[in-house]
């Protein structure tokens, strides 16, 4: 079993024939994933890196029973075509795309809610299950298949994190970057509780930044209903109060918005707290013996 995407999931890109949705399509193909076609409007009916491009996306339903969308949509748009995936039956929809405006981005979760769908993003690096999908931009090679769960508001601290965990032998079940917007569809606590739900991860890695509460409820949450080792590290320690720190979701408003805060709280919640990236690999593996 895995989360969210498996070798069986059929995913379409939107933006396929774009520069940016090109060669991270590219590269998914040649990982192996299940790319069954792409989306880019007016274009429909030709043929790009082997794969079918569709008009719409309810087009590449129909034709080819797609289940899973990534977007590499400018901004723009991208709220526009989060909700086209969601009303065509999407499933799963991991939207890449940067600098989507705040106000698009409200009007987009309370749309979507009406349809059964998740969406993972905006601004991630997206979705991976070693051996079976990469739904993203985070590169293939330093995966392996494994039992560690990976929940991440950053993307190069993900790849981070994969790589130690390789790097210690244990490997990944399901790698989720939530993205680092304010608003995004898929939370900490939702991620961590698809991950802790899954009967092939034994432990989990949460990495979460300042702002916002969403480390904080995914903790409290755990303290509830935990039932593996959660190793959890904040970015962002030196963070100047009221700045916004590379990602527009990482500026400090309330109490529980520092670092401090929520690694606090997070060790309160039974969660293995880490001070820096460098320990996170070591920390789960002496979790998961302990």
């Amino acid at each position: 079993m895995s989360v969210l995407v498996n070798k069986d999931s059929k995913i379409i890109v939107q933006g396929f024939t774009g520069k940016e949705g090109s060669f991270h399509a590219g590269q998914m193909i040649e990982y192996g994933t299940n790319i069954v076609g792409g989306v880019t409007p007016g274009k429909g009916g030709q043929d790009h890196l082997g794969k079918p491009v569709f008009n719409s996306v309810q087009e590449s339903v129909i034709k080819v029973g797609a289940d899973t969308s990534i977007i590499f949509v400018p901004p723009r748009f991208a709220a526009d075509a989060i909700m086209e995936a969601a009303e065509a039956g999407i499933k799963v929809i991991i939207c890449i795309t940067e600098g989507i405006p705040v106000q698009d981005m409200v009007k987009v979760k309370a749309y979507i809610e009406k349809f059964d769908c998740r969406l993972v993003g905006p601004n991630c690096p997206g979705v991976m299950t070693p051996d079976e999908a990469k739904v993203g931009i985070m590169p293939g090679f330093i995966h392996r298949k494994g039992r560690i769960g990976i929940v991440s508001r950053s993307g190069t601290l993900t790849y981070e994190a994969v790589d130690q965990v390789t790097k210690a032998g244990m490997g990944q079940s399901t790698c989720i970057g939530i993205g680092g917007d304010p608003i995004v569809g898929t939370t900490t606590k939702d991620a961590v509780e698809l991950l802790m739900n899954d009967p092939d991860t034994d432990g989990i890695i949460m990495i979460g930044e300042i702002g916002g509460s969403m480390e904080a409820n995914a903790a409290r949450w755990i303290k509830e209903h935990g039932t593996k080792p959660v190793v959890g590290f904040i970015a962002g320690q030196t963070a100047p109060k009221g700045r916004t720190m590379g990602h527009a979701g990482a500026i400090i408003g309330g109490s529980e918005d520092t670092a401090e805060a929520k690694m606090k709280i997070m060790a309160e919640c039974g969660i293995h707290v880490v001070n820096s990236p460098a320990e996170i690999g070591i920390t789960m593996k002496n979790a998961l013996n302990a």
